[in-house]
């Protein structure tokens, strides 16, 4: 009994190897702030970034910059998952949707996302629009790609059962071909959801202030304030990684059904 209780106990102790770098990172950081290895206006010492973080809580400002920078996230998120779940469900479904726009949708996800900035800015101005759609877009190449593939895959002997079965095009599409394909299109949603959570402090800061993280770090770029730089980095790191595991937690959940019981 010992042998086997030893084993379980094992088990069950949480594996801490993975904090050895930021925790030795951040001792790094601490020791080159202290002994003055590094300039204290360009590296802010970790003390001085947690002042920061908490004045900014406190007063309010980090909610408010947090908050419009999630509202512009989520906007874009909707809007690009929307649109990308359609588009790529149209490829996957017609063949002659895909030999139409197919070969124009694959040269234009190779454009890097930044590249579209002049022209939305000259369609859509500075301001929230033009960021919300940059968003968009970022989502929309994961989620078009992943929906298309997933829905193109889906095997041939579900179409048969289903021609056997006399299921109508609808029934066809909700009961074979979307839970089918549905691995491949959260796949693009988990990606559409990262993406988006960057593009939404690259929309920060190339086009107009605003409220937001990414403008906030900027404001303390532009004023020589390095702890409210840092701080902002470790904000968005942190809504990043809480972001990435929200979506593997709704994922699993949601493709909890596939799994089968052993």
């Amino acid at each position: 009994m010992k042998d086997l209780a030893q084993p379980l106990s094992r088990r069950r102790r949480p594996d801490l190897r993975g904090w050895v770098v930021p925790v030795g990172l951040l001792l790094l950081w601490w020791l080159a702030t202290a002994l003055q290895w590094v300039d204290g206006r360009i590296v802010a010492s970790p003390l001085a970034v947690v002042e920061a973080f908490w004045q900014a809580a406190v007063s309010g400002e980090l909610w408010h910059n947090l908050g419009a920078s999630l509202r512009r996230n989520l906007s874009g998120f909707a809007l690009g998952g929307l649109i990308g779940l359609a588009f790529g469900a149209a490829l996957g479904l017609s063949r002659l949707a895909e030999r139409l726009v197919g070969p124009t949708f694959h040269a234009a996800k190779q454009i890097a996302l930044f590249a579209w900035i002049p022209l939305l800015s000259a369609w859509f101005g500075f301001g929230e629009p033009a960021k919300v759609t940059f968003i968009a877009l970022a989502v929309f190449y994961p989620v078009a790609l992943n929906s298309f593939e997933g829905i193109r895959t889906t095997r041939v002997e579900l179409y048969e059962v289903a021609r056997v079965l006399g299921l109508s095009r609808n029934q066809r599409l909700f009961r074979l071909v979307l839970p089918s394909a549905a691995p491949a299109i959260f796949t693009g949603l988990h990606l559409g959801l990262i993406y988006a959570w960057l593009a939404t402090i690259g929309a920060e800061y190339f086009f107009s202030a605003g409220p937001g993280i990414g403008n906030s770090m900027i404001d303390g770029r532009e004023h020589f304030e390095m702890d409210q730089v840092l701080y902002g980095l470790v904000v968005v790191g942190a809504v990043g990684l809480l972001l990435n595991r929200l979506a593997a937690w709704v994922e699993t959940r949601s493709l909890a059904w596939r799994v089968r019981p052993h």
